[in-house]
């Protein structure tokens, strides 16, 4: 099992920036890779961006390219996620996701909201 948890979420202006952090705890050995996804009210969830836990190779959503930024700090298990340029339709629930395996992400955490006023 891995466990997930989120922080760094809050509420700012159009055109700012924040960093939204995720401490993995468990048994994050057989972390393959992670990922954040969002989902804004009456909408589906949404994959943002992914990074290889070994590579750190990432991938990203096209409409958060060029504003948001993946990394990830191996020996502290944390996943970051920078998000800059931000626009009121980034207002959503941003969530942490890990996988142990190439396919469905087997853990998620709770959620931090992020609310970008205009």
């Amino acid at each position: 099992q891995v466990q997930l948890v989120e922080s760094g979420g809050g509420l700012v202006q159009a055109g700012g920036s924040l960093t939204l952090s995720c401490a993995a705890s468990g048994r994050t050995a057989d972390t393959y890779s992670m990922g954040w996804f969002r989902q804004a009210p009456g909408k589906e969830r949404e994959f943002v961006a992914t990074i290889s836990w070994t590579t750190g190779s990432t991938y990203y959503n096209d409409f958060v390219k060029g504003r948001f930024t993946i990394s990830r700090d191996n020996a502290n298990n944390t996943v970051y996620l920078t998000m800059n340029t931000l626009k009121p339709e980034d207002t959503a629930v941003y969530s942490c996701a890990a996988r142990v395996r190439a396919g469905a992400f087997n853990y998620w955490g709770q959620g931090t909201q992020v609310t970008v006023s205009s």
